[in-house]
């Protein structure tokens, strides 16, 4: 009877956390991908020819920029405000392309996504009445052609009325977007980009030196992501756009801080090079090095379009300021941490080439380092730890391709990096994180294996909120956090002295005091002198996707709250001066900070369940 009842109760949990997940599944939905509404498949062909769709001019990037605006002229003679224009790449978009579902259909007409739309009176609001308008769309070079088409019918039955001439990058497959990573050794940097050339085609390397000293050639490595390393829909269906070709460089021996200057290149075949322009980094200082170390930590940020196309969940306004706002600081940024929910591509592939591009001024002169959020992972069958449907069939695949991190295992992609007087341990919420997990023993290492007197300052990263938040989804099923996530992790974050632990996927801003167990350890808000006792949490998913509201139950951890886009910035001054700030993203000042001072002394002291216990002997 004692193993039937033991057994009946753990059904009954396992019950208990499904049902858990699948609440916290629809409570976290962040709509609708706009494309999503687009009924790709049932597309009619119905070209009229008194309408026509104009792109100007149709060779673009001819001073080498990898980003320009076109002009689109369309009319229709029986307009209506449901027309809209897609816009399409590769130009060819028709049946010629589709797969028939079965060996007995025809394949439907459309069955690409566009990569980006617009109404047909987003600036032409007497569209309606004259049936003529005119577009200022933002083109990036994405490794093959554009064309233009005008459709009636709205989204969910499209019609297409016209098409435009095709437009094209003079050098579509340049190589584009580097982003930099540290490696998996503190003077390592590695460069990935994106091309239109396999290596089948040519050479990919990146020439780089220290400025004014002798120039060095690296080989990269090159990987690619077919059709079927999608795990559904739409990434593997509608949402599918060949990714390219993805190359990494590790740039080995580097000097502390020394500044490199880099570029990107691949040989053909025939002996002629292509090239990017030339970038510039500083290498990462010496692990426990004292010299001034700034790091910008936010999540949540997602891409969106300057143009205005196809704006999601209000992320127009949030990314590109928050975008914008670092490209502006960036003389005093380091090193850079996007803490999960990356670009929300959601299955369609062709918005990585967007974030991408949005990001290149950041993540081509400081590491831009990543940790692996919801819609990066989660799919049913997978083996992520939230079987939903998030990721929109990516599974990972396209993170941990487009971005390195120094991760054993990329498809784990939990890791940890040092930078200077900064040790980061960057979880993975997607996958299993409590005691007795793979995760656990990897989370329990990088927090016990820092050397505290080098590295003082011991920060613990991930996505989903593993400590404590007010976001009403979180209080509303009692949890304040993510259910689970601090019952085994707590007595690590103790132990080992954490100083702070940051997360996103709520989309606004939160701070708690130094908190143990549900209990405030310092009742201090701004200036924290000697061992804090616990550990500051920290909600930083402002980064731009929309806003997420907080809970009207007021508790006595919860510090500062602020509803609206912003990311946090930790500045190093020395091993015994830390500044933390919250910045928004609209004006980049600063809204909530607070200072830790402290001697290496404070660190060894003991904290509750902090050291172990021990006996005096006679």
């Amino acid at each position: 009877m004692g193993k039937m009842r033991r057994k009946l109760e753990m059904n009954l949990l396992g019950l208990a956390m499904l049902l858990v997940l699948l609440t916290l599944h629809e409570v976290k939905s962040h709509g609708d991908h706009p494309f999503s509404k687009i009924a790709v498949h049932n597309t009619i062909f119905a070209l009229h020819h008194d309408a026509y769709v104009k792109a100007t001019p149709s060779v673009i990037g001819l001073k080498g920029q990898n980003t320009e605006r076109v002009t689109v002229q369309f009319s229709s003679p029986n307009p209506s405000n449901d027309d809209w224009i897609g816009v399409f790449s590769p130009a060819n978009f028709s049946a010629s392309t589709c797969y028939p579902e079965t060996r007995m259909s025809s394949p439907p007409y459309l069955c690409s996504a566009p990569i980006k739309f617009q109404f047909a009176n987003y600036s032409s609001p007497k569209y309606k009445y004259t049936g003529k308008g005119v577009l200022n769309l933002q083109l990036i070079n994405q490794r093959s052609d554009f064309s233009f088409a005008l459709f009636s019918g709205g989204l969910s039955n499209p019609k297409l009325v016209a098409v435009s001439n095709k437009v094209t990058f003079i050098n579509p497959k340049a190589p584009v977007y580097p982003r930099l990573a540290q490696g998996k050794l503190w003077n390592e940097m590695t460069v990935t980009w994106t091309s239109g050339y396999g290596i089948n085609e040519a050479e990919p390397f990146v020439e780089w030196d220290p400025k004014g000293g002798d120039r060095v050639r690296s080989p990269a490595g090159t990987l690619t992501i077919d059709r079927n390393s999608m795990c559904g829909a739409p990434a593997r269906t509608v949402g599918w756009r060949d990714p390219g070709f993805i190359h990494t460089v590790f740039l080995k021996e580097l000097w502390p801080n020394k500044m490199y200057i880099y570029k990107l290149g691949h040989k053909l075949f025939n002996g002629s090079y292509i090239w990017s322009q030339e970038y510039q980094f500083r290498a990462s200082p010496y692990p426990g090095q004292n010299s001034l170390q700034r790091v910008v930590i936010f999540g949540d940020m997602g891409k969106d379009e300057a143009d205005g196309s196809n704006e999601y969940n209000d992320f127009q306004h949030g990314s590109l300021n928050t975008t914008k706002q670092l490209i502006q600081d960036l003389k005093d940024i380091d090193i850079i941490f996007h803490i999960g929910d990356i670009c929300y591509a959601n299955g369609y592939i062709s918005q990585w080439d967007q974030f991408t591009a949005q990001v290149e001024p950041l993540a081509s002169t400081v590491p831009y380092m990543i940790a692996s959020g919801n819609h990066e992972r989660d799919w049913p069958g997978t083996g992520s730890f939230y079987e939903n449907l998030d990721s929109g069939g990516e599974c990972g695949v396209l993170a941990e391709t487009m971005f390195y991190v120094p991760a054993e295992n990329r498809a784990k992609f939990w890791y940890s990096t040092d930078y200077g007087m900064f040790r980061f341990c960057v979880a993975n919420t997607e996958h299993d994180w409590r005691e007795g997990t793979e995760q656990y023993r990897f989370i329990e290492n990088c927090l016990s294996t820092v050397d505290r007197q080098k590295q003082p300052w011991l920060i613990f990263l991930a996505h989903r909120v593993l400590g404590y938040s007010s976001g009403s989804f979180y209080v509303d099923e009692g949890s304040f956090g993510e259910p689970m996530g601090r019952d085994s992790l707590q007595k690590l974050w103790q132990k080992y002295k954490v100083d702070i632990a940051i997360y996103g996927h709520v989309h606004n801003y939160e701070r708690t005091c130094p908190i143990y167990q549900n209990t405030c350890t310092n009742n201090e808000k701004k200036y924290y002198k000697g061992t804090l006792n616990g550990t500051i949490h920290v909600v930083a998913g402002g980064g731009g996707a929309s806003l997420a509201e907080f809970s009207s139950v007021e508790t006595k951890w919860s510090l500062v709250k602020d509803f609206d886009y912003g990311f946090v910035k930790l500045t190093a001054f020395d091993h015994s001066n830390l500044l933390f700030e919250y910045k928004k993203s609209r004006d980049g000042k600063v809204y909530d900070s607070f200072r830790i001072s402290r001697d290496y002394r404070d660190i060894l002291a003991c904290t509750f369940d902090g050291c172990p216990s021990t006996t005096l002997a006679f």
